[in-house]
Formats: C-alpha cells, sequence, structure tokens
C-alpha cells in the first residue's frame, strides 16, 4: 500500500507539472508564428545595434531612446558596453541617433537603462527619468536634458524599497511618477519560477517625495505604463497575461481598475498618441523565442494600435509585424506626424513612414 501510495502521489505530481509546462507554454505563445504585416519607406537606424527598449517623444518631434539593457533572460549583443540614452530628431527627412554625454557626476560605468519618461516643467525645462538597473537592482535616475547642447545633466537617484525590479515608469509631476514591477523575485531562475507557477505579485507604485505607496497589485507580469492625455487613466501592460489595464486615476494618487483589455499577444512597453489618444503597443508574439534565442530561429515583432480604448468594444489592429528577419524583440512603439518609432529589447530599431 506504501508504495502504491508513492506512486499515486508521484504520478499526481507529474501530472500537474505536466499541465503547468502546458499552461507556460500557451501563456508565452511558445507554438505561435508571425503573419507578416509590413510597412512601407522604412530603415533601421545606425548606431542603436543593442537594443531600443524604450522611447519618449517631446512635442517638438526629439526622441529619447533607452539601449544596452542588461537583463536576467534576455540576450546581449554588447556585453562590454553600458547603457546610453539615445537623441533623435524626427523632423530631419533622414533621423540619425546621437549618443547624449552625461555630466553631473552621474557613474555612467553602471548604467543599464530600462524604462523611461519625461516630463516638462512650467518653465519648459525637459526632465527625462529613467530606470536604472546598476548591478541589477534597480534606481531611478533624473536628468535635466540640455537641448543646446544634445545632452544632460546628471540631477538625483532615487531608491525606495516598494521600488524593486522596476521596468517602466510614467512622469505625472515633478518627482511624482507611477512605476511598474514586473517580477517579484530578483534571481532570474525564481523569476522561472514564478512564471512556472503563475504567481500574480507584482504591482504598480506611485512615488512622490512626500509619499510612496502601492497602488495596484495582482498583475502576472506589470510592464509598461502611461498616461492618457488629459491625465485622468493609466494604463499598465501586463505581459504574461496579454492584457491592457485601464485604471482610474484619483486625486489622492489611488488608482482604480476601469476595464481590461485582453489581447493574444504579449504587450510590452504602451505609448499614448498625444493628439488622438491612441494606445500604441510594442508587442512580442512568441515571448518563448526570446527567453530562449536562437539565431536561426529568432523572435519576432509586432506594433498594435488600440483606439478607443474606453470604448465597450475598442478597435485593436496589428499595423506591423515581422518574423524576426528585420527586427527581433519589439518592446515600444512610438508615433509623430505620421512617423513611426519601433523599438526592441536588445535588437535594433526602425524608423517608418506611416
Amino acid at each position: 500500500m506504501a508504495k502504491l501510495a508513492t506512486w499515486i502521489l508521484l504520478g499526481t505530481g507529474l501530472a500537474f507539472l505536466g499541465q503547468k509546462f502546458v499552461t507556460f507554454r500557451e501563456k508565452m505563445n511558445a507554438s505561435r508564428e508571425v503573419v507578416p504585416v509590413e510597412l512601407q519607406n522604412c530603415h533601421l537606424i545606425e548606431k542603436l545595434e543593442n537594443g531600443s527598449e524604450d522611447i519618449d517623444i517631446l512635442p517638438s518631434g526629439l526622441a529619447f531612446i533607452s539601449t544596452g539593457l542588461k537583463y536576467p533572460g534576455v540576450p546581449d549583443f554588447a556585453p562590454g558596453e553600458t547603457g546610453k540614452i539615445f537623441l533623435i530628431d524626427l523632423n530631419e527627412q533622414v533621423p540619425r541617433a546621437q549618443a547624449l554625454k552625461i555630466s553631473g557626476g552621474f557613474e555612467e560605468a553602471l548604467f543599464n537603462p530600462h524604462g523611461i519618461s519625461t516630463f516638462i516643467g512650467k518653465d519648459g525645462t525637459v526632465y527625462l527619468y529613467v530606470v536604472n538597473h546598476p548591478l541589477l537592482e534597480s534606481t531611478v535616475e533624473i536628468f535635466k536634458f540640455e537641448e543646446q547642447q544634445r545632452s544632460l545633466t546628471y540631477l538625483k537617484t532615487i531608491k525606495h524599497e516598494l521600488l524593486k525590479c522596476v521596468n517602466d515608469i510614467v512622469v505625472v509631476g515633478p518627482e511624482q511618477f507611477y512605476a511598474t514591477r514586473d517580477r517579484y523575485f530578483a534571481s532570474f531562475p525564481l523569476v522561472l519560477l514564478e512564471m512556472f507557477f503563475d504567481l500574480h505579485w507584482t504591482y504598480v507604485t506611485f512615488y512622490s517625495p512626500s509619499e510612496v505607496k502601492l497602488v495596484a497589485k495582482g498583475f502576472g507580469t506589470a510592464n509598461g505604463i502611461t498616461v492618457s492625455p488629459d491625465q485622468r487613466y493609466i494604463y499598465v501592460a501586463d505581459i504574461r497575461d496579454k492584457k491592457i489595464y485601464v485604471m482610474e486615476k484619483h486625486e489622492n494618487w489611488d488608482l482604480t481598475q476601469l476595464k481590461v483589455l485582453q489581447l493574444e499577444t504579449l504587450v510590452d512597453n504602451l505609448i499614448v498618441d498625444p493628439t488622438t489618444g491612441d494606445i500604441w503597443a510594442g508587442c512580442h508574439p512568441n515571448l518563448f523565442k526570446l527567453m530562449h534565442y536562437n539565431p536561426e530561429d529568432p523572435p519576432g515583432s509586432e506594433v498594435l494600435r488600440i483606439q478607443n480604448v474606453l470604448a465597450d468594444k475598442p478597435t485593436v489592429s496589428t499595423v506591423y509585424a515581422n518574423n524576426g528577419s528585420v527586427l527581433q524583440g519589439s518592446s515600444v512603439a512610438a508615433v509623430y506626424n505620421g512617423k513611426i518609432l519601433i523599438g526592441t529589447v536588445f535588437h535594433r530599431a526602425l524608423y517608418c513612414v506611416l
């Protein structure tokens, strides 16, 4: 009887793990192949060969791009290089990328930029907030943009116990921002277990100099975050659950969930078109390929446009999709005056005229 019970328990455990593995593969879209959707008048941006994980475009058409992300489980084509912030002027007929110099005593040797967000002060000063992972920790760095010199001046580093494993931020006021935590555990093996057992322990934090608090929780992998043009709603991407959450922002900075948009692809960063309010999402059609990188069968790229997200039935359209032959691991897409920039976690950046 003891042996029989042991075999029953073993069989039950193996069946449980087998089902979890099937579910894990389904969540990662492991069997999905990309149906191409191409854009015309496209070219890859020179100097951006080591990722373009996040993008933020100013009203003037100047675009900031974070590059060189070193992150557990993500391919790294330039292990000896530090991260950088690049600038592109989308008003140029052939936009070129320029690495921004940083002054003010910032330790560039440990610069590992992830999500970014800009804030324009009442006097017109532009501030760039950057999620940084020095030695794989999480900080938020604040820089002032010196437009004439095409450089950044380091101002401040923000650290807090609720700002761990930070992925992305959206700035909503002077030194006020929302930030996403994309994993509960720091080490990659434990992250895999977190994903395998489908734990929902990640969250959104609100930060200000006077108050730091958790404002939304229960996400599988809270990832990209942005704000509506009228500042009333916060949009949060849950990459593992293939969802975009629409959250109402209150005067005390708390968030209340209004609706959830279920998608068929794994959503990374979100960018809102300030003119139309449309959400542009950089997505991973097959995250399994990204996590198990094979240059012979690379991860593809996908860009979605979500119109009328507050409506009962928002319009979701695929603007771009590629099997990895041109662009691998798309993470963000941003538009300006009929042009689009598509960034990636570790690969290149694509510029197209819509």
